[in-house]
């Protein structure tokens, strides 16, 4: 028998698979028991086909005719995600967003938690944001091991960002939330996801004038 062939997910249909997450459990909370692929992808700019396309790719799910079972779907999606059960997290880069993202509560609706926190500074050092506390990044190889995670959300200064993601990969990191205005020159086997809000302002910028144009 020849090997069986591995289906290939597109990265965008993994996005969508959030963002339908994540609007399942807003119709969860208006007590939705029932729902449609209309209802799901009602303000999410994606055709209730592209829903049913995004879903087949990992296996039937709901009835035809009779909609989708909110509760089954979310914990459908979680487990496709990774997400049914807890995500630990490290974060580097304890500056202004670094800060603000130790402070943010919405991580915990979607199973993440952020177990510590890295930075130079020394004043920073043993302080505690949002429960969590701060580290020396000069110890990293000694606490990253024996926490148990994989990603890393990094906001270090453009010009640190490079040598600060090596040495993430070196203590076991193998997915990298970077929002450094710079691009990771890492191997292939890990995963990095890029925040540039500068560049996304920019092309926000563009279509806004395109419509103001006409």
């Amino acid at each position: 028998m020849g090997r069986k062939k591995i289906r290939k997910i597109p990265q965008e249909t993994i996005r969508r698979m959030a963002l339908y997450l994540r609007s399942l459990k807003k119709l969860k909370e208006q007590k939705f028991q029932i729902i449609s692929s209309n209802k799901i992808t009602a303000y999410l700019n994606v055709s209730p086909d592209q829903f049913r396309k995004d879903l087949s790719y990992f296996g039937p799910v709901g009835k035809p005719g009779v909609g989708y079972r909110v509760n089954n779907l979310i914990h459908h999606l979680e487990k496709i995600l990774g997400i049914d059960r807890e995500c630990r997290i490290i974060l580097v880069g304890v500056g202004k967003l670094g800060s603000a993202l130790l402070g943010y509560p919405g991580f915990l609706n979607f199973n993440f938690t952020i177990v510590a926190a890295f930075d130079s500074d020394k004043e920073k050092i043993g302080k505690i944001i949002g429960h969590v506390k701060i580290y020396d990044v000069s110890e990293m190889a000694k606490i990253v091991p024996r926490l148990g995670v994989q990603l890393a959300i990094l906001t270090v200064p453009a010009e640190n960002a490079q040598q600060v993601a090596e040495k993430l990969v070196s203590c076991g990191i193998r997915g990298i939330l970077n929002f450094a205005p710079v691009n990771l020159n890492l191997s292939q086997t890990i995963r990095v996801l890029n925040v540039d809000m500068a560049t996304e302002l920019m092309t926000l910028t563009y279509f806004a004038k395109k419509i103001l144009a006409g």
